[in-house]
């Protein structure tokens, strides 16, 4: 090897070389950014016994999981920072646009004061289980072995920090016009103790036990939030349009195109994951374990909505045909 060998410094990103063209802005900000997978026996660089390194050994890197390299993950909308303000930023302007017209035409008083309690006891309350859904987003983004997973969970983690904002506004709002209904009082007596909820407080907080990073993000993206998605947004949005309340039907509208886009980024995932022999038996275990769990929460929850006939099979029939569409 010659001294002008030696000394030929590597090219800028030179991780992506392999590509053989100039790296993506997506790319640049996005892949290969972990460092804690360089050494398996010390993930953060410190002692191999620390907490935290035991921790990862244990439920990231010890997952039964596997794929030979799931840095080679890459997000199909390739969402970054950047593109996600701008993207979302459109997102709100419209949400509050909603917001704002229908309060202009003093939409909240046109409401039937019977549907006013239904929103009460089951649409406010939902604040707590979209922070529920934040949580597991951010933990398995944390615990995730590539920068590209983890992205799109914290982008998911967003989106469920907005969907909980909006429901916190709404609260407020419906407050104003419905002062004895117990809007801003009551939701976490209706989360904790109704039985419309308990279906699903049962099924988030054992997923927010759910240490193992494979399994928690198959329970999160395979299980619970389509679970969520099909029942808490969609069928609540077509009660919400059978009883008058186009603002609610339009806010969960808006909701589930973030949904789409998490759908999206997961099955992409899951096509990746297939590639390693015996994951897709592992993955087809897991959601045998938990499919049961959802199902529990989708009837309790939707036996609750006024005027949505066959809403929770119709529910249940979405999630598996989700599921179905990815070869699970």
């Amino acid at each position: 090897m010659t001294e002008a060998q030696v000394l030929k410094p590597q090219k800028t990103w030179s991780h992506l070389a392999a590509r053989r063209r100039k790296p993506s802005e997506y790319e640049i900000v996005s892949a290969n950014l972990h460092y804690n997978d360089r050494d398996p026996n010390a993930p953060y660089e410190l002692s191999p016994g620390l907490f935290m390194n035991e921790w990862y050994k244990k439920h990231t890197f010890g997952t039964a999981l596997k794929h030979a390299d799931w840095n080679a993950f890459r997000d199909p909308e390739e969402v970054v920072y950047r593109t996600y303000n701008l993207m979302q930023d459109g997102q709100e302007t419209y949400v509050t646009g909603l917001f704002d017209q229908f309060n202009q035409r003093e939409h909240d008083k046109a409401l039937d004061p019977r549907w006013a309690g239904t929103l009460a006891r089951l649409y406010t309350p939902a604040r707590y289980l979209f922070h529920t859904l934040q949580m597991a987003s951010a933990y398995v983004g944390q615990v995730s072995p590539a920068s590209t997973i983890t992205n799109c969970n914290y982008f998911q983690m967003a989106d469920s920090l907005r969907w909980l904002s909006h429901t916190a506004y709404r609260t407020r709002e419906l407050s104003n016009t419905f002062n004895e209904t117990g809007f801003g009082l009551d939701e976490r007596r209706y989360w904790e103790e109704d039985a419309a909820w308990q279906g699903f407080r049962e099924l988030m907080e054992r997923a927010l036990t759910v240490w193992d990073w494979g399994e928690a993000i198959v329970v999160l993206n395979l299980i619970a939030k389509p679970a969520i998605e099909e029942s808490v947004l969609r069928r609540l949005g077509e009660s919400a349009r059978h009883n008058g309340d186009m603002l609610l039907a339009l806010l969960t509208d808006a909701q589930l195109i973030d949904s789409a886009r998490h759908r999206r980024w997961i099955a992409a995932f899951v096509r990746m994951a297939l590639e390693t022999p015996g994951n897709q038996e592992l993955i087809q275990g897991w959601i045998a374990k938990w499919e049961p769990l959802a199902d529990k929460a989708i009837d309790a929850y939707c036996a609750a909505l006024p005027d949505v006939p066959e809403a929770a099979a119709s529910a249940r029939a979405a999630t598996r045909d989700f599921r179905r569409s990815l070869g699970l």
